[in-house]
């Protein structure tokens, strides 16, 4: 079934009434992307979108009411238009988990590096069961082009030729402060990005059609130049006036009544009425144990790392491992890897390039998809990847993020490469699980705890530099997230010392050193918290003390004392680094014995 003009043109009149009801219920919203961009979004629901197998991504998450709109005349199961923007209605931006939303989108770029994810893992699965995995459309704005986060994405689309992915630039030449200030030529970077270029009036039916029709048949991305009208038809159109919500309540109802079309309505239940198959991803549920990795006794967390992937590949055939260009020293690849490439997505790693951004929001598209991707960088870099990682936690999705070159222990690479405040700031983002492991039994516990997760994404932090292996006691307590690894000589501590990753030794060192101490390693601060009081209670006996290479402030939630680095680092042999600040076993012993005297 499809539509002709004249009937795609009362669709689209009656998707623009239902955003306009949304908007001057909400009494604030985006009018403008809703009056220019209707005909666009028409098109692709009423003659193109199968549900359950294509994918729409509204990368302008600013015109959720035309996408609530559309998505309630198609079918879906949506609440009321008229709860737009209000408390535990509609939300003011897209969100995943209403039907019918594949991403929550808002902050700009952020779709344009989903929709790459979705439409690159649909290749990986289409490798995978040979059948038909759909296209994915997306409808982007000024606004995401100027992102860096989706010229990344673009380049990278462009490179894996992904001719599955089909983009609409809703051209209006206008943003909040003015004129759009975006590239003098999109069309020609886009071109350059290895993108096939069309252009289209974007108000014209028949051009989408024929757009569309030639972008499933092209052997690249497709990138639709549609020339709009930000807020089209209202008294600010063309102007940035139009963008928000500056129109008075009786303008808006009368352009609702104006686009309300009853013929509309009866050609968007024929829609409604369509059934279409979902195709499901086929995969068992597993349960995830602890397992021991053969070890020496100097090694890096990273090559612990390493090796874990190693084993898990051999049961995992959907685990999707990546790195921003930094393969080898991340140890996120491994023998047992097999590249995807432009012309194989048959394998099981992806090289982004030096691309961090791109890649963290490309990770949450294939989480989308039903894959679990991986993927590799310094934990420096972590802050070019944050706000993808946020909308990893708000959308529940169980990406796995692998961070190392962990700490001022780098040395020689300068403070430039030395993470200070960002193992603080991680930890910071509700529902994200944050590991920073000490030895092969807490990397395993991390890798098992990040793929046992469904709604959590997770951080892995490990270290560059080798150091002392000290044994876990008890395999089942790393699973409480802090637990007792050197046990004090008597029952009941008078010093408690808590540590992470490289710094474990260090503090068994420490409480050598001193009389009635025991040391707690903590490998993740949020599953600790979440354990009862009076398991905390037991942990934590006695002086409390917290030692690790980074921001201190987040460690006075547990500890009475912190050992830890709030200025930048410096360059320098690591170990002679390590001890410039401070961080010393004979000055980390005396400075609390003389606290406790």
């Amino acid at each position: 079934m499809k539509f002709d003009s004249k009937q795609l043109k009362e669709m689209s009149g009656a998707v623009r009434a239902g955003s306009l009801y949304a908007l001057r219920n909400a009494h604030s919203g985006h009018v403008g992307i809703a009056l220019g961009s209707a005909d666009i979004i028409t098109t692709i629901y009423a003659n193109y979108l199968r549900h359950g197998t294509d994918e729409f991504i509204l990368s302008a998450g600013h015109g959720s009411a035309l996408l609530y709109s559309v998505l309630k005349l198609a079918g879906y199961k949506i609440p009321s238009l008229k709860t737009f923007r209000k408390f535990a209605g509609l939300p003011g931006h897209p969100e995943r988990g209403i039907d019918g939303v594949t991403a929550t989108t808002g902050p700009l770029g952020q779709g344009v590096g989903n929709a790459v994810g979705i439409a690159l893992g649909k290749k990986i699965l289409n490798s995978k069961r040979k059948n038909d995995s759909g296209y994915v459309y997306c409808l982007c704005s000024d606004g995401d082009l100027m992102e860096g986060v989706a010229n990344e994405s673009i380049a990278f689309a462009g490179l894996y030729k992904l001719n599955n992915l089909i983009m609409f630039w809703d051209d209006n030449g206008v943003s909040i402060d003015g004129t759009a200030l975006t590239d003098l030529d999109i069309p020609m970077r886009m071109m350059a990005a290895g993108w096939n270029v069309i252009r289209v009036d974007g108000n014209n039916f028949k051009d989408l059609d024929r757009a569309i029709i030639t972008a499933q048949k092209s052997k690249k991305p497709t990138f639709i130049q549609c020339t709009t009208v930000i807020g089209l038809g209202s008294s600010v159109a063309g102007t940035s006036h139009a963008h928000a919500f500056e129109l008075s309540d009786s303008e808006l109802l009368k352009l609702e009544e104006k686009f309300t079309s009853a013929n509309g309505l009866k050609l968007w239940a024929r829609v409604a009425k369509q059934k279409f198959k979902s195709v499901e991803l086929s995969r068992k549920e597993k349960k995830y144990s602890i397992n021991n990795i053969s070890v020496s006794d100097n090694i890096s967390t990273r090559e612990l790392s390493g090796k874990y992937i190693e084993k898990l590949l051999k049961s995992e055939p959907y685990l999707i491992g990546g790195s921003a260009d930094l393969a080898e020293s991340t140890r996120t690849k491994t023998f047992l890897h097999k590249d995807i490439t432009p012309t194989d997505f048959s394998g099981n790693f992806i090289n982004y390039g030096v691309r961090e951004h791109a890649m963290a929001a490309i990770m949450n598209g294939l989480c989308m998809t039903g894959l679990r991707p991986y993927g590799g960088t310094f934990l420096i870099f972590s802050d070019y990847m944050r706000s993808s990682i946020r909308l990893s936690a708000l959308s529940k999705l169980p990406v796995i993020y692998v961070f190392t070159h962990d700490s001022i222990a780098l040395g020689e690479d300068g403070p430039t490469h030395q993470p200070i405040e960002q193992l603080a700031s991680l930890r910071l983002i509700p529902d994200l699980n944050v590991f920073r492991p000490c030895n092969a039994a807490e990397v395993a516990n991390a890798w098992d705890a990040a793929l046992a997760e469904k709604s959590r994404p997770s951080c892995i932090v490990l270290s560059r530099q080798k150091f002392l292996q000290i044994d876990t006691i008890d395999l089942e307590d790393i699973k409480k997230g802090g637990y007792v690894i050197r046990k004090s000589e008597t029952k009941r501590p008078r010093i408690t010392i808590i540590a992470t990753g490289s710094e474990v030794p260090l503090a068994v060192t420490v409480a050598n050193k001193l009389k009635n101490a025991q040391v707690v390693s903590m490998p993740s601060v949020e599953i600790f918290r979440e354990q009862p009081k009076e398991y905390k209670n037991k942990i934590l006996q006695g002086y409390v003390v917290a030692i690790e290479a980074g921001a201190t402030a987040g460690w006075f939630e547990f500890a009475d004392a912190v050992m830890g680095i709030d200025n930048f680092g410096t360059s320098g042999d690591g170990a002679e680094v390590y001890k410039h600040f401070g961080f010393d076993a004979d000055v980390i012993a005396a400075e609390i014995s003389k606290k406790l005297k």
